[in-house]
C-alpha cells in the first residue's frame, strides 16, 4: 500500500456486510496505520453500565463531578482491560506515548492521560475515555477494504466529541452523502 494512502485520522465505517458483530455499525478512529499493522478506537460502542467515575475510583484519581456519570467507550476487542484516552491534540504525555492524527485528534494509553483528565483544567481541551481498543495485522485492514466492509471518511473533532455515540455511525455515512437504509448485508466487489 501506497504510504500516502495510509488512514491515520480516518473513520473507518463498518457496513452491514462487516460480518463481526464486534465491529456491527461501528465507527473507528483510525490512529496508526503502515504496512504492519493499524491500529483504532471505536468512537459508538459505549460500555454499558459503566461510568467514567467509577473508573477513576477504582484507579485513585479523583474525577470532576461534572464527568462523573460520563460513559466510558469499548474502543475493541484488544486489551479491553487497558485504557485509552481519545482526545484533542493540546496534550502530549511526556512519555511520547501520544498518538497523534492529521486530524487534529489525538490518543494516549497513559496513566497521566487520566490524570490530566482529572484535573479538568483545559488541558486536553475535549477527551474520552475507551477501554480495548482495535487492531488489524500485516495487510488484515486492507484485505476488508478490498471486499468492501468499511467506507472511509475524514475524522472531526465535531463526530468525535459532539456527536452522541448512537449517532455517530449515521452522521458519519451522512458525512459521505450515504442513506443508511439503501445499505445492505451483501458486499461485492467492482
Amino acid at each position: 500500500m501506497d504510504p500516502a494512502s495510509y488512514l491515520s485520522g480516518q473513520l473507518l465505517i463498518a457496513l452491514p456486510a462487516i460480518g463481526d458483530p464486534r465491529f456491527e455499525r461501528a465507527v473507528a478512529l483510525i490512529f496508526a496505520h503502515d504496512a504492519e499493522h493499524a491500529m483504532g478506537l471505536i468512537l459508538n460502542h459505549p460500555l454499558r453500565g459503566l461510568a467514567l467515575g467509577e473508573v477513576f475510583e477504582q484507579l485513585s484519581i479523583p474525577c470532576p463531578e461534572a464527568r462523573r456519570t460520563e460513559g466510558v467507550l469499548l474502543g475493541g476487542p484488544v486489551q479491553t482491560e487497558r485504557g485509552f484516552v481519545l482526545h484533542s491534540d493540546d496534550f502530549q504525555a511526556a512519555d511520547g506515548a501520544t498518538l497523534r492524527t492529521p486530524a487534529g485528534l489525538a490518543c494516549t494509553p497513559t496513566r497521566e492521560a487520566l490524570e490530566a483528565m482529572s484535573r479538568d483544567d483545559g488541558t486536553p481541551r475535549r477527551s474520552r475515555l475507551a477501554l480495548g481498543y482495535a487492531g488489524w495485522g500485516p495487510g488484515q485492514l486492507e484485505q476488508e477494504l478490498r471486499r468492501n466492509v468499511w467506507l472511509t471518511c475524514p475524522a472531526d473533532e465535531a463526530i468525535v466529541f459532539e456527536t452522541p455515540p448512537e449517532e455517530i455511525w449515521t452522521a458519519s455515512l451522512g458525512r459521505l452523502g450515504v442513506d443508511p437504509s439503501f445499505l445492505t448485508a451483501d458486499a461485492g466487489e467492482a
